[in-house]
């Protein structure tokens, strides 16, 4: 079997998993080896290059690898982004990151009865918060950072799926979601826009109890003064944003829109941004974060 030419980029994708203790880095690591990919637990970073020179050698340079590295690691995270930085394993490389807000990987922590590996004989809270401080740098250096605090398993493979199940690995995938301002602002957002200075549906009684979904809401606010010019505006500023992160190798990106509960203008006006960029050939989706929670 022979290399790939001198500077042609691999076939094969290499994802890098890590994150924060708690936040679903085995679940995403069985879905991707469900997905073929071959994965690699726990690995030390300055094994990288050896694990996909090994595989390049026993399973040929098609196969995709998957590698999880936790906060164990330590000090070797410096090697490991200056391996990423670099191009050295000579693979498309994805680094995922997966977070959640604290109060959700406590509770998960202690269902599990597992004492978190910073915690050094103090709070779990405590080990929480050394371990963002020494994930810090790779957080800033993601390709793609999932918030799993409101998913659950099934979400999660989903969104795992939808991001490295696709043959098409070098098209920017697109997320647009829905939020409600007064449930926080989704913590892996690329672009925030804020749709409150539309009319409010939640005011129109036979408009209350539906939602952005339905064509009647939808119709209502996309035909409000300014819904239109801002959709017309922010599609541009999209695909600017779009061309810059895929010369910068970025690969995904999530447009979150909020309104102020996330269930009538920020769905409608995600589904409508999400057609239109499909529209102009994007891989765009439309997911609703907090849609069914009032």
């Amino acid at each position: 079997m022979h290399p790939p030419e001198e500077g042609a980029a691999h076939r094969g994708e290499l994802v890098v998993v890590t994150g924060m203790t708690g936040a679903g880095r085995s679940t995403a690591a069985k879905e991707l080896e469900d997905l073929g990919f071959y994965v690699v637990d726990n690995l030390p970073p300055t094994l990288l290059r050896d694990v996909v020179r090994l595989v390049d050698e026993t399973r040929g340079y098609e196969q995709p690898i998957a590698v999880v590295v936790d906060v164990r690691s330590g000090s070797f995270f410096d090697t490991l982004r200056a391996n990423l930085a670099q191009g050295a394993t000579g693979r498309r490389t994805t680094l995922l990151f997966l977070e959640a807000t604290d109060d959700v990987l406590v509770r998960r922590q202690e269902a599990a009865r597992r004492p978190h590996p910073l915690q050094a004989g103090g709070r779990l809270l405590d080990g929480l918060h050394r371990e963002r401080q020494v994930l810090a740098d790779l957080r800033s250096d993601a390709d793609l950072v999932v918030d799993t605090s409101n998913l659950n398993v099934h979400q999660l493979t989903a969104r795992v799926a939808e991001a490295f199940g696709a043959p098409d690995a070098m098209r920017l995938k697109i997320t647009c979601t829905s939020f409600g301002f007064k449930y926080g602002i989704p913590v892996d957002a690329d672009l925030v826009a804020d749709m409150r200075f539309l009319p409010n549906p939640h005011w129109v009684p036979e408009l209350r109890p539906l939602t952005g979904r339905d064509e009647s809401v939808s119709a209502y606010v996309t035909e409000r003064p300014g819904a239109q010019e801002f959709l017309a505006q922010y599609v541009p500023v999209v695909q600017t944003v779009a061309e810059g992160y895929l010369r910068e190798g970025k690969r995904f990106a999530t447009i979150a829109i909020g309104c102020t509960g996330g269930k009538h203008r920020s769905v409608a006006m995600t589904e409508e941004l999400a057609r239109r960029l499909r529209d102009l050939g994007f891989d765009a989706t439309a997911t609703h974060r907090d849609l069914g929670r009032e």
